[in-house]
């Protein structure tokens, strides 16, 4: 059964839509996460720790991809429902050939940073190797990392969400099975979890290029085009949000990391915070999914004026977000000792990790509400108050906490630093939420 952007979702329909971009999600941070695995288990902690280290460089860079992913959907699905079909897929080919210029200079400015970043990170010695090592060849990979990020939503936005779906799932394979040859059959080490992680990127980055230069049945596809600034800049401050929770994100994991070797000696605390960070990534990345999978629905019903549809799809999915909240938080505490087991520590590192991934999971509770509340004014169009939800979550009250919390708490206060800072954006999203309801008619 195809569903359209314009049908009329009840909970099922609304699921069934969402779901291959939830798993979609999930399975990208699967194969991060089992690339983690496997360089714990067979390279060391002090890999783990490197990649730690060098991982938001390469966040940061790559939040290109799901800004433009997300902010140009919600522009190209708007004028979809505006009926105007043509100028959509002019925009969204600009978007793409754009993006994938952007992935080409990073990629090769990318290879001369890379060193000193790494030194002002406070990387020494074997880690400062592997930093470097691992840094230049995903960076090399970014061109394609980039494409990947941003047809994640347009598969979405075309009506193909299965498809994405399947591009992922091949791309996660290719990193996982590369991974085990690699790593363990040619023991390349750190060098060969980056090889793999590259030959997947390239494989999800290339494959939808390929479908949408190709004839298809799906509501978008490349095509010839010009530069539209004036649509390039609202694609930009419509996704700015998305863009800023990912800076944002490794900014703060520099603090957290900052933060751990000051309070812990040696680099078993940071090796801490990289696994827990990888097992967090699976369970946001369920809430992250139904974001994405659900603003084309509304950035199209925005467009067709069609408030009844709109209203509609926000009281689901506020109900559907507090459903997940409760099942990820169950599920966290439930996997909590199974999960960190994989990652192959024992000792006190196995005991840090363990009591620091039960109190930062707590967050969950709360976590999807301000994630789903910045996605909608990011389909509204509304790039700005949706870029004040999540700067003010990811950013300025993260760093609050970070320094703050651990006075009074220690250690315990980097875990529950997450806690704090969802309880006050939660705050200030349900606040704008309110205040914006009439103006677009939601609620």
């Amino acid at each position: 059964m195809r569903i359209q952007l314009s049908d009329h979702f009840t909970f099922k329909k609304l699921l069934l839509f969402v779901t291959p971009s939830i798993i979609m999600m999930v399975f990208v941070s699967i194969y991060s996460v089992v690339d983690g695995l496997f360089v714990s288990n067979f390279v060391g902690s002090n890999a783990v720790a490197a990649i730690n280290l060098i991982f938001p460089l390469i966040i940061v860079l790559g939040s290109v991809g799901f800004m433009i992913g997300a902010g140009g959907s919600a522009l190209v699905s708007k004028t979809l429902g505006e009926g105007n079909a043509e100028k959509a897929n002019a925009y969204f080919s600009m978007l793409v050939y754009v993006t994938f210029a952007f992935g080409v200079a990073v990629a090769v400015c990318g290879q001369f940073i890379v060193a000193p970043i790494a030194k002002l990170l406070g990387a020494e010695g074997q880690v400062y190797e592997y930093c470097v090592l691992y840094g230049r060849i995903l960076l090399a990979g970014q061109p394609f990392y980039i494409m990947q990020n941003i047809f994640q939503s347009f598969f979405v936005t075309a009506e193909k969400p299965r498809l994405g779906l399947i591009v992922t799932l091949a791309a996660g394979a290719t990193n996982i099975i590369l991974d085990a040859v690699l790593v363990v059959g040619f023991k390349l080490g750190l060098m060969g979890a980056a090889l793999a992680t590259f030959a997947s990127e390239v494989l999800g980055g290339v494959a939808p290029v390929i479908y949408f230069l190709s004839k298809n049945n799906s509501l978008l596809r490349l095509t010839k085009t010009k530069f539209y600034g004036r649509a390039l800049l609202k694609a930009i401050t419509n996704g700015s949000s998305e863009f800023f929770s990912n800076v944002s994100a490794a900014v703060i994991m520099m603090l957290y990391n900052f933060q751990i070797m000051r309070i812990v000696e040696g680099d078993d605390g940071v090796a801490a915070y990289g696994a827990i960070g990888y097992i967090m990534m699976i369970f946001a990345s369920i809430f992250m999914g139904y974001a994405v999978g659900s603003a084309p629905l509304i950035a199209y019903n925005y467009g067709a004026d069609n408030k009844a549809e709109l209203k509609n799809l926000f009281k689901k999915s506020f109900i559907i977000v507090a459903v997940f909240g409760v099942l990820m938080t169950v599920l966290s505490q439930a996997l909590a000792y199974p999960a960190i087991k994989l990652f192959g520590y024992d000792g006190e590192l196995f005991d840090m990790t363990l009591r620091g991934f039960r109190i930062y999971s707590v967050s969950f509770l709360i976590y999807g509400y301000s994630v789903f509340a910045s996605s909608l004014f990011t389909a509204l169009n509304n790039g700005l108050i949706s870029a004040v939800i999540s700067f003010s979550r990811t950013f300025i009250f993260q760093i609050a906490a970070i320094f703050i919390v651990p006075i009074f708490l220690g250690l315990d206060g980097i875990w529950s630093a997450t806690c704090f800072a969802e309880i006050f954006s939660i705050t200030v999203a349900f606040i704008l939420v309110a205040v914006y309801r009439k103006k677009y008619g939601y609620a």
